[in-house]
């Protein structure tokens, strides 16, 4: 194997894990962290959605956005569940990071929760 094929391939596998970890994020991310980070981040998300019609992420790991594939089908896809792709790549794209921005807002402010860690 070429030292060019081996280091795209780590770059790949390391953007994939990168990307898993902020999927992470963005879910347990309304308890962690103040929620203008939160928001913040979310709209950096739902930018790049608008701007550049895709996740600019999956590019980098592989993962062409042909048929309405999105991260969050091909994770489940590995995992052996067959999401409607059109579907999900909506429900992901137009509603889950607004949705999950509204929630750190309501759970801090009207709730008076405080982030875990900053």
């Amino acid at each position: 194997m070429k030292k060019e094929a081996v280091s795209l391939d780590f770059k790949a596998k390391a953007v994939f894990w990168l990307h898993v970890v902020l999927v992470i994020a963005a879910w347990t991310g309304p308890f962690l962290f103040s929620w203008e980070y939160m928001v913040l981040g979310f709209g950096i998300i739902q930018t790049q959605f608008y701007v550049y019609k895709s996740c600019l992420m999956n590019a980098v790991h592989g993962l062409e956005e042909e048929d309405d594939t999105t991260f969050y089908s091909h994770l489940f896809e590995s995992w052996g569940f067959h999401p409607n792709r059109k579907k999900l790549k909506f429900f992901i794209r137009q509603i889950l990071y607004i949705a999950l921005g509204i929630f750190s807002v309501f759970w801090q402010v009207y709730l008076g929760n405080e982030a875990l860690l900053f």
